[in-house]
């Protein structure tokens, strides 16, 4: 095997550019490799994107004979521009696969054994049928993917409301959950406003919870760009000298759990000297005053005592950003997995807003998504609040989507379950009208006591497709619940944590689903941008893409009829560009109507045309277009909207990519006006605030008669959301207006528990002197179908026996759980071992030295045993372990009950297993960013 100084000589990552980060080459001393022509056949380079992060890195490999026998970056890809990251340079491993799953297999008295796909179809879907006949549909639980493509998380959505459930969800519920409902709920939608790119023009730029050196190598070259071009400062705030931080012109190191405080802080010098942009506030925000008498309670000596940031430090960090606009903001999961995680998110959101740094070119809210499609799986509705495309779930909703799929409204009612689980007021919700559990919560869904569960009977079937469970909190319960369950079905091209954790004998199937290398379709990189991947290699061993494996089960389960009524299937696979246009059909919402796989294919063969810092096509067959038509691009495909680089940018007509807050909230709250005073897009006709269009404001507006005889059919009693046709989004965009309204973003959410964010302490405090003046939520009775507790816990100082803060984080060798990364034999052996990162003073205090085995234990009984790292990157008093590993549990190696030859070379605890109770008070996100522990020698 190769050392480490060999692989990085050898491999892609000197020719490909993570040398720009890692080796110190520069770009003009890297050239771009050629496939060369050899004996025995022609190598064929096929245009992919990279599966790991939301960067979306373009890749070429070269393909012999069906072989993957080499990649390289994209030299003309206008993200990545011939740079990769560690991950991204040993795609190729991918295409080998010795440790993945090579054919169905179930366990059978404690062992593995192989079945044929068409067994394991059939006995699976028995014990589904026979769940359904007892305890109804809602005892299965479908746990998707950020790893489908678009087309897959659309069907898999799809497959749930077939089935009959909305216990369906996926990662971003933990990952960036509180992100969506706190930002959509600010100022219309729930994702990055700009762009990787757009932050060339940053004139400043602010990171909080987010480590991108690591978690989005990529991404760091655009940061780096505005630095050095801009003289940008960069302005770190974390609980860990990271690797980020190293580049900061201003760090702020903050005790775990005090987003809230640190940027309160900051904005108290921002309100104190006139810093804030007053006339943005006054057209575009609502509800500041309320933010601004919350923020002036938060002197600086309270922030210190808080957050333990001086003040000169918060000072200095305000101004940098106040004097050098616009300035970006950056975040990632160490701001979003907190019990207020939704408060942090806003908090966030009303400090660009006091600076007028939304909707302009380098400022917005740049939220740098984790997985490469977990944007796209967000979108699409793997969720279990919403239908594809953020539609809710009333009836409204279910009858659009009824209509896009062609069926019929009452049959699909009719597959939920009958009676109702909650009241609205006095009246029965619908279970079909009902949110379903969350995946932060499927453990309870199991074991809580079924009179507490707000439903017909407890989850009795899981489906983990495409997840990890070590990405999960309570580690523990899991175990006890994967170990309850009927059945567990692991749909994966890895066996993953979920084939051993448990120590069941039975009633496991592991079913082998292909990598996106092996497949084709869309993926929604983390600023909305859509692009399109083709098929790199036939599907390995026995394995089979998701969509395939869908099909087959739906066929089972007696549903293929409806779920691919206007669908394809062509040798048994659906048609994935026929997946595409249903959607197009029907996600008005947010413009995933324009990107036809046409648009999308030719955006794809033609990425050198994009200019790398505006991502607009100069010439070509694209031109004028954004690259990857990020969303929203409205109306149909034939209406050939470009996409929205950056959200909210008044600055340009609708019909280039501008747009205006969005108008969700209603026209006024309290006799306040919500809609936007004396700001409208380019070009509009109407110079002020406006409500979101409808047929019935076309005709009071005179414009009814701009639609064509066909779209007038359509659009009737219809509006921008539900009218099939598109004509009024067409209309509205032809006169210059944002199809969703002109309003002010909402500084205040007079909808959620704390209407302006405040600082609560967390669960399982290190400072139970500030319970009392910051103390968490009342426990709730039901939210989200179960009991959630808060104060109850939080009732109890356990800081006396668990002294140390534990927090979580990425490290630049894996991704997500780490089941793919810590397969492949370069990354495994680069970072073999799971540590924790402690403090000297910590260490010396315990008897611990460098490399020294520990146990870190939790006040919830869970305890791992790690390597020790002695380091001043944690302040005293915090301990960090990254969130990639797993495979042991507990002190117990599980490598002998792994799949043979399907065990990941490096295993290691995960730190979930230590990771505590803790969720969000709007969207159950964990709370995995602050918790308590000891820490001892094994």
């Amino acid at each position: 095997m190769l050392n480490r100084r060999e692989f990085l000589k050898n491999s892609s990552l000197t020719a490909a550019g993570g040398a720009i980060l890692g080796t110190g080459l520069s770009a003009g001393m890297m050239q771009k490799a050629e496939a060369a022509t050899t004996k025995g056949g022609e190598v064929k380079e096929v245009r992919t994107i990279c599966t790991h992060c939301s960067v979306g890195c373009g890749v070429i490999a070269e393909v012999k004979s069906g072989v993957w026998t080499g990649q390289e970056p994209a030299f003309d890809h206008p993200f990545n521009q011939g740079t990769h990251c560690a991950k991204g340079a040993t795609l190729r491993e991918h295409g080998h696969g010795e440790r993945r799953l090579k054919y169905p297999t179930k366990l059978v008295d404690g062992k593995w054994k192989k079945i044929s796909w068409e067994t394991a179809i059939e006995e699976i879907g028995d014990k589904l049928l026979k769940i359904r006949e007892e305890s109804g549909p809602d005892s299965v639980y479908l746990l998707g993917s950020a790893k489908h493509n678009n087309e897959q998380a659309y069907l898999f959505r799809k497959m749930a409301a077939m089935w009959g459930t909305n216990n369906v969800d996926h990662q971003a519920r933990i990952c960036h959950s509180t992100t969506v409902a706190g930002v959509a709920n600010t100022w219309g939608y729930g994702a990055m406003t700009n762009s990787y790119n757009d932050i060339h023009n940053s004139k400043a730029i602010l990171l909080i919870g987010s480590n991108p050196t690591e978690a989005h190598p990529v991404s760091m070259q655009h940061i780096f760009k505005a630095k050095e071009e801009n003289n940008a400062p960069i302005i770190v705030i974390d609980p860990r000298f990271t690797r980020t931080a190293a580049h900061a012109d201003h760090f702020l190191q903050i005790r775990p759990g005090t987003d809230v405080p640190i940027i309160w802080g900051m904005m108290y010098h921002i309100f104190k000297n006139g810093w804030e942009d007053k006339e943005f506030i006054r057209q575009r925000v609502f509800g500041m005053e309320d933010v601004k008498a919350e923020v002036m309670k938060w002197t600086p000596e309270e922030v210190e005592r808080v957050t333990g940031v001086p003040e000169a430090k918060v000072y200095g960090a305000a101004k940098a950003m106040a004097r050098n606009r616009p300035g970006t903001f950056i975040w990632c999961m160490g701001g979003t997995q907190h019990t207020i995680g939704n408060n942090n998110t806003r908090a966030y959101c009303a400090f660009q807003l006091a600076l007028g740094n939304m909707g302009v070119s380098g400022g917005g809210a740049n939220i740098f998504r984790g997985h490469d499609n977990v944007q796209g799986a967000t979108d699409l509705g793997v969720l279990a609040d919403t239908l594809p495309g953020y539609y809710g779930l009333s009836a409204g909703s279910w009858k659009h989507w009824a209509k896009v799929w062609d069926l019929d409204y009452e049959w699909i009612k009719g597959r939920f379950d009958t009676g109702s689980y909650e009241k609205k007021g006095d009246k029965d919700v619908h279970v079909m009208n009902t949110k379903g559990i969350p995946v932060s919560r499927w453990i309870d869904g199991v074991l809580e006591d079924k009179a507490n569960t707000a439903q017909k009977d407890a989850l009795r079937a899981m489906f983990f497709w495409g997840h990890a469970p070590n990405s999960q909190t309570r580690g523990t319960e899991m175990k006890t619940a994967m170990e309850k369950l009927d059945m567990l079905v692991v749909v994966d091209p890895y066996p993953t944590v979920s084939a051993v954790m448990h120590d069941r004998k039975d009633g496991v199937y592991l079913l082998p689903a292909t990598t996106q290398f092996e497949t084709h379709g869309s993926v929604t990189a983390s600023n909305r941008s859509l692009q399109w991947r083709d098929r790199v290699i036939e599907p390995l061993f026995e394995s089979k893409p998701d969509h395939v494996i869908m099909h087959m089960l739906a066929k089972k389960l007696g549903i293929d009829g409806e779920l691919f009524k206007n669908i394809e299937i062509k040798d048994g696979e659906p048609v994935i560009e026929d997946i595409t246009r249903e959607f197009n059909k029907g996600m008005w919402t947010i413009g995933y109507t324009g990107q036809s796989p046409e648009r999308m294919k030719k955006h794809q063969q033609n990425w050198g045309t994009f200019d790398y810092d505006t991502l607009k096509a100069e010439g070509g067959a694209c031109d004028g277009d954004t690259y990857g038509m990020p969303w929203p691009c409205w109306g149909t495909p034939e209406m050939n909207h470009p996409g929205t680089p950056n959200l909210y940018d008044t600055s340009k007509p609708v019909a280039e990519g501008g747009l205006t807050f969005r108008a969700r909230f209603g026209v006024e709250y309290e006799g306040t006006n919500l809609l936007a005073e004396d700001s409208w897009s380019a070009d509009s006709d109407i110079k002020d605030g406006y409500p979101e269009f409808s047929a019935d404001m076309l005709k009071k507006l005179g414009w009814w008669d701009d639609l064509t005889d066909e779209e007038k059919t359509a659009a009737e009693g219809k509006n921008w959301k539900t009218d099939l046709s598109g004509g009024i989004q067409r209309v509205a965009i032809a006169h210059g207006c944002s199809p969703f309204g002109n309003a002010k973003a909402r500084a205040k959410v007079w909808t959620f528990p704390d209407p302006v964010p405040i600082h609560r302490e967390p669960l399982y405090t290190s400072r139970y002197d500030l319970v009392e003046k910051y103390p968490t939520y009342e426990d709730r009775k039901s939210f989200w179908r179960l009991p959630t507790r808060y104060n109850s816990i939080q009732s109890k100082d356990y800081s006396k026996d668990f002294p140390i803060i534990i927090t979580s984080g990425r490290l630049v060798e894996y991704e997500g759980g780490g089941d793919e990364t810590r397969s492949n034999p370069w990354l495994a052996e680069l970072q073999p071992d799971m540590f924790v990162e402690m403090n000297p003073r910590d260490a010396n205090d315990n008897g611990i030295r460098e490399g020294d085995d520990v146990w870190i234990e939790s006040p919830e009984g869970g305890k791992i045993k790690v390597k020790a790292m002695i380091t001043r990157r944690v302040a005293a008093g915090v301990a960090f372990s990254p969130f990639h590993f797993g495979g042991h549990f507990q002190g117990e190696d599980l490598r002998h009950k792994y799949p043979e030859g399907a065990d990941p070379y490096a295993l290691g605890e995960a730190i979930n297993t230590a990771m505590t109770y803790g969720y969000d008070s709007v969207t159950q996100m964990q709370e995995s960013k602050c918790s308590l522990c000891r820490i001892s020698k094994a």
